[in-house]
């Protein structure tokens, strides 16, 4: 039987995106699970192109910040995406993080509470016309219960596979089991037969979300609580360069992949053993750029 081949996160980089558009298609001819882009480099227009240059492949948004645009504005995108993709699109949503909201110049309200109210106003402006699937950002459970009260799916980004079954314990379990609602999770890729060299491009990819009070918290939940808490020290102290030496291997190898290419098919099936229906890679190349390591993936799932 042929192996079921994970998602792909993409990003439309300035200067490189017909390329991007042209990987898509190979994307798709490879017969990987999905496209999704992640919350930079306008995800939404992305999207739009992926509708006309894609013809099989589901693809969305992972995430859209909900303070981006006006509610009424991702009606209107997420009916026309809907319709012209012929019901390939999710609308992944979230509330993204304190650095994110600075940028957009908002200040963001309660997570939760925020995220009910945009749902409700989405479908009020949508009216009587379809909207895609929504899939809520998550990392801890009370989005994940949430997602299971008013979406069609939750995505990850980072999350611990050896605490993803006490996270998704949140779901009822007729959510958990039903393929149709959406279980994903952005994973931190590198595939490298230097070991050494693929776990320090993903240690980087993440030391910045490893200042993030919300990540932190997160990964105390799951475990780290030693790791989390000597990164709150330095970050007091002003030592943000040591940040990563507290990013542990072992830590590492919960929420990432690395290594050879059969070390990384076999971390994607683990993921699937632990619930996340959906493994969506994200790479990142110790030769590279995105390209490179698009590349990479399709060597590493080459059928």
């Amino acid at each position: 039987m042929p192996r079921a081949l994970p998602a792909v996160s993409l990003v439309a980089v300035p200067g490189r995106r017909q390329a991007t558009l042209e990987l898509a298609r190979e994307i798709e001819r490879c017969g990987f699970a999905g496209i999704y882009a992640p919350s930079v480099f306008a995800n939404m227009s992305l999207c739009e192109a992926l509708a006309h240059v894609t013809e099989r492949i589901e693809f969305g948004t992972s995430i859209a910040p909900i303070y981006a645009r006006t509610v009424g504005d991702f009606a209107e995108s997420a009916t026309f995406l809907h319709e012209v993709a012929g019901a390939r699109f999710r609308f992944g949503i979230g509330v993204s993080h304190a650095p994110a909201h600075v940028r957009m110049g908002v200040t963001a309200g309660k997570p939760l509470g925020d995220i009910r109210d945009f749902v409700e106003k989405l479908r009020a402006h949508a009216g009587t016309r379809a909207l895609p699937p929504v899939i809520l950002a998550t990392l801890r459970k009370g989005m994940i219960a949430l997602a299971g009260e008013i979406a069609q799916g939750l995505v990850f980004a980072n999350g611990a596979r050896s605490h993803m079954a006490d996270s998704l314990a949140a779901l009822p379990a007729a959510k958990r089991d039903d393929a149709s609602f959406f279980i994903g999770n952005m994973i931190p890729t590198c595939i490298s037969d230097d070991e050494a060299a693929a776990k320090e491009v993903n240690r980087r990819t993440l030391t910045r979300y490893a200042g993030l009070p919300n990540y932190r918290n997160y990964w105390k939940e799951a475990g780290y609580v030693e790791e989390m808490t000597a990164i709150e020290k330095a970050l007091s102290e002003k030592r943000p360069d040591d940040v990563p030496k507290y990013l542990t291997d072992k830590w590492l190898a919960d929420n990432t992949l690395f290594g050879s290419a059969a070390k990384v098919r076999e971390g994607v099936a683990a993921w699937r053993t632990a619930g996340v229906h959906t493994p969506i890679l994200v790479p990142s190349s110790a030769a590279g750029n995105q390209l490179k390591a698009i590349e990479e993936v399709f060597s590493a799932f080459s059928r």
